[in-house]
């Protein structure tokens, strides 16, 4: 019976939606977190009559067919970029992107990952870098002896050194943006990497047309929906209940074939 292997691929579907559901909820409190969706499309159909076939000699067309449907596959996890809550830490090396874009941020094999998740510190050296200490580009430095560190909605970093009154700028921050922020690829630790589906990396400075504006001693939380998340989780669970019990039925026919007599 076909409708066996139907139902086990739509268990298989919602399990991978729960999957996905569960990845969410557990990120709810990651720092620029944006939660995921999974998609679904039909699987291919057997056609036991053809749309449009020839009925007769006299040119008489089927007008619907017989087509059987075999089950459900993952088309893909989209992943949802809506900017989260900004919320205030008054630390002055956390770092919020009201808008567009993404830090860039220089890996040890030497490729570029980029990240909203502004949570930076300084590094032995005075580099602003990741909480993995990952160099945060341009690659800033805050010479010693600075008193107090400053960053503006532009993303220029000043400081106030000993003895001085007034703000030394000791660099600027830099955004990038891209065509298709869904198509960037997830690598762990608040990271992502440019794709050819995400397009190539756009560099701007912060405030400028495209690109979003920096907010010190703020960071973006996750944009995940607690509420939303669990009525998904309901259906998704509701959906697996009921292609198990199709499984179930299926059984049932299948035994009371083989007990006629």
């Amino acid at each position: 019976m076909r409708s066996l292997s139907i139902a086990s691929t739509g268990m298989l579907a919602q399990q991978l939606n729960v999957e996905v559901i569960s990845n969410n909820i557990a990120n709810m409190n990651t720092t620029s977190y944006k939660r995921q969706r999974a998609e679904f499309q039909d699987l291919l159909y057997q056609n036991l009559r053809r749309v449009g076939a020839a009925s007769s000699d006299a040119g008489s067309i089927v007008p619907s067919g017989v087509q059987i449907g075999v089950g459900v596959k993952t088309a893909s996890i989209y992943r949802i970029t809506e900017q989260g809550n900004l919320t205030a830490t008054e630390n002055p090396l956390d770092i919020a992107i009201d808008g567009n874009g993404y830090f860039k941020v220089a890996l040890p094999s030497g490729e570029d990952a980029y990240t909203r998740a502004g949570t930076f510190q300084l590094s032995p050296t005075g580099q602003i870098v990741t909480a993995d200490g990952y160099v945060v580009a341009p690659g800033i430095s805050v010479p010693p002896g600075s008193t107090d560190v400053s960053i503006n909605s532009s993303g220029e970093v000043l400081v106030k050194l000993d003895g001085q009154s007034a703000l030394s700028n000791v660099g600027q921050l830099e955004l990038d943006t891209f065509a298709n922020p869904a198509g960037l690829e997830l690598i762990g630790d608040n990271l992502i990497k440019e794709t050819p589906s995400s397009g190539s990396a756009t560099a701007g400075t912060p405030g400028s047309a495209g690109f979003g504006s920096i907010l010190q001693g703020f960071l973006e939380t996750s944009n995940v929906n607690p509420v939303s998340e669990i009525t998904t989780l309901i259906n998704a669970q509701r959906a697996y209940e009921m292609n198990s019990k199709v499984i179930t039925t299926s059984d049932e026919m299948m035994r009371s074939i083989t007990t006629l007599r």
